[in-house]
């Protein structure tokens, strides 16, 4: 199998999208927003051909990702043939863990990814906060609203300035320079907000006080039933800031959906209790995979 990669570009966002849309089980790694806004930090590449496309990243070590179409019509055993082995896989979602279980006879060491496990939330729940489990994100809440002179705002191309402001002044706050994940992250996040027009399925909202942006939220409507966050920050300032943006995000732009993605927590400690606090329905579960060998097809 010859693969030519190829830079990530926002020109075949569709195409994407139509390989995306046959996957069975989507995680927040493969959205477009994703892997365009992280492929310089990774060195993200791509490569289309007729049933999947394959996407390589560089840094900081060489992988494959999950094959991105249709895993259930795909010949893997055939697939694999062709392919330069040892190889390994990085972010390989739970169910096609099963389908290679299943059909292929190679030497798999699994890896559980925790760190890469994405946390799924019911949207009701946490538009709600209802119950003694969200009884604290619902105080903060209403200790915002009661305090604060506040507006929020569905991001809009023309509100994209401000939300740029907002993140720098984030990333003075939280000392971005000093800290390589940070840096990194922020890059992203300039590089999706400068796009952001160009993006078909992003949606992002705001939250000023006093007519200053205090918090905002990037997200993606990923699937019929899901709303995938991307970015949230709010100023570490102003109690309750990210409880608010938080809430006022789903219920006005999310409301219809059953599902919130809210990505994983790359082994931090403070994000990981933080998204924990909310309480997941469940996780989607992530894998290394490295294969070793094809003497048995």
């Amino acid at each position: 199998m010859s693969l030519h990669f190829e830079p990530i570009t926002m020109n075949r966002q569709k195409d994407y999208l139509k390989y995306l849309s046959k996957m069975t089980q989507k995680t927040s790694d493969y959205s477009f927003v994703n892997i365009r806004g992280w492929a310089e930090e990774y060195a993200l590449t791509w490569a289309f051909t007729d049933h999947l496309l394959w996407i390589k990243q560089a840094q900081p070590e060489e992988q494959l990702w999950a094959p991105v179409g249709d895993w259930h019509l795909t010949d893997w055993p055939a697939v694999f043939k062709d392919i330069a082995l040892p190889v390994t896989f990085t972010r390989i979602p739970e169910k096609l863990i099963a389908i290679w279980k299943d059909c292929l006879p190679l030497s798999l060491e699994i890896i559980d990814e925790r760190d890469h496990w994405d946390y799924i939330y019911s949207t009701k729940d946490l538009i709600e906060l209802r119950g003694n489990r969200y009884h604290k994100k619902k105080n903060l809440l209403n200790q915002f609203v009661k305090k604060y002179d506040y507006q929020y705002h569905t991001v809009t191309p023309e509100r994209i300035d401000e939300t740029l402001a907002m993140q720098e002044d984030w990333c003075s706050w939280r000392n971005c320079e000093s800290d390589d994940t940070l840096s990194s992250e922020n890059r992203a996040i300039e590089n999706v907000l400068k796009s952001y027009r160009a993006y078909d399925n992003i949606c992002g909202g705001s939250i000023l006080v006093n007519q200053l942006i205090t918090a905002y939220t990037i997200g993606e409507f990923f699937s019929e039933d899901t709303m995938l966050i991307h970015f949230e920050k709010g100023c570490p300032m102003i109690k309750g800031a990210y409880q608010a943006i938080n809430q006022f995000f789903l219920k006005n732009e999310a409301s219809d959906t059953v599902w919130v993605n809210r990505e994983q927590d790359i082994g931090d400690a403070g994000l990981r209790k933080a998204k924990l606090s909310y309480h997941p329905s469940f996780f989607l579960k992530k894998y290394r995979v490295n294969v070793n060998d094809t003497t048995s097809i």
